[in-house]
């Protein structure tokens, strides 16, 4: 047993390549975009992210990129401040932690290490999978038809291998009420600066415009509001139209962004959703990622679940002795699964009132976040909200 097919190119998939390509497996990874992605949000090393890259012997080069950041803020529309939290605060796990870099970093630096090793199918994805009896008959969009001895799906949360396998998203996806747009803003001459520090500018209707620090000169723009479905999901032109019809009362430097989403070559947008599936495999094919457990963007835990997931399944393949005893694959599986279905568990329990924390409906409420913020900061309430976060994953 030798040959596995890793679908997504993304963090969780390409850690796995690392693993698997250094132990001795044929590995080829399929990605349905045209190359590496770029652009995403800020991820962070919390929850033991430090640990895999370590293993990995790739930890030092992740600390050259981690991108200076003083803390985050929540201002008015003349972006006067309601509260600050700053890095230090909860000893570098609050909302902005101390070690943060930009997702396209952390990818680059894995994929570098897995390209060596693997093989890659950029622009093609997979069409159709059938059981043999030795393996997974895989169909690719391409017209191309391979054998796997595995295959592994680390293709997020809209995962097309988990659809093939498992059914349709509906039965596992359980939006959380917001989605997101994020996008880079490249800093000219008369771009104000963030001086380090993460802004939110939150307005009543569920609604904020967040600007943070990135790295070569940039900003890193988001638009959280209320939605359940995004229909305009369907082309990049639509869900600008969305934007700008949901944004067109906000002030602050909402124009500016507004303008500047359609030029913006990363642009992307989707719904804070969790994944929620009763196993992670069948047969010779496993869940990995967002893809199999997706905790939202706001459990601040995507991360490390992706490292974690993709160690925790390599060291079960190898513990098992899979490759040379193909009949040990179903203990393995279980044995990944079972090692971090209470990880998963954890971070999909987010902290109370964390969406609302994002995203407040009301003035009055914006005002009560702001004061939720200050005030948990302090020495007496600081305790309270570091017992709320046990339990959730970030220890």
């Amino acid at each position: 047993m030798s040959r596995v097919l890793i679908v997504g190119a993304g963090i969780a998939g390409d850690c796995l390549a690392v693993f698997l390509g250094r132990a001795g497996w044929d590995v080829t990874v399929v990605e349905i975009a045209p190359g590496l992605r770029t652009g995403g949000q800020t991820v962070d090393l919390r929850g033991g992210s430090r640990e895999v890259l370590a293993e990995l012997g790739l930890l030092d080069e992740v600390l050259t990129a981690l991108v200076p950041q003083r803390g985050i803020a929540w201002i008015d529309d003349r972006e006067r401040r309601l509260a600050a939290m700053p890095v230090e605060a909860f000893d570098g796990r609050g909302f902005v932690s101390s070690e943060e870099l930009l997702r396209t970093d952390l990818a680059r630096i894995l994929h570098d290490a897995a390209a060596p090793l693997v093989q890659y199918r950029f622009a093609d994805t997979v069409e159709r999978l059938t059981s043999t009896a030795d393996g997974v008959r895989v169909h690719f969009r391409s017209g191309d038809a391979e054998e796997f001895d595995l295959v592994v799906g680390a293709d997020g949360a809209h995962s097309r291998t988990r659809g093939l396998t498992f059914g349709p998203e509906k039965n596992f996806r359980r939006p959380l009420g917001l989605a997101h747009a994020w996008f880079s803003l490249t800093e000219k001459q008369d771009t104000p600066t963030l001086d380090g520090w993460y802004l939110v500018h939150n307005v009543p209707g569920c609604r904020s415009v967040e600007a943070r620090p990135g790295h070569r000169g940039e900003q890193e723009i988001g638009f959280t509001f209320a939605a359940t479905d995004l229909p305009a999901r369907a082309g990049r032109d639509a869900a600008i139209e969305l934007l700008e019809r949901e944004f067109a009362d906000v002030g602050w430097r909402t124009a500016e962004f507004l303008a500047a989403a359609r030029a913006a070559p990363d642009f992307a947008i989707d719904t804070y959703d969790q994944v929620h599936l009763e196993r992670w495999s069948a047969g010779r094919v496993v869940l990995l990622g967002d893809s199999a457990w997706c905790a939202s963007p706001l459990s601040g835990l995507g991360t490390a679940l992706a490292l974690h997931g993709a160690a925790e399944l390599a060291q079960a393949l190898a513990s098992a002795g899979v490759r040379r005893h193909p009949d040990a694959l179903g203990n393995a599986l279980a044995a990944y699964e079972s090692a971090l279905r209470p990880r998963v568990t954890a971070a999909q329990k987010l902290l109370p009132g964390r969406v609302r924390m994002v995203a407040p409906r009301t003035a009055l409420g914006i005002r009560g976040t702001a004061l939720l913020m200050r005030a948990g900061q302090a020495r007496l309430l600081k305790p309270v909200l570091e017992r709320l976060a046990e339990g959730r994953g970030h220890d």
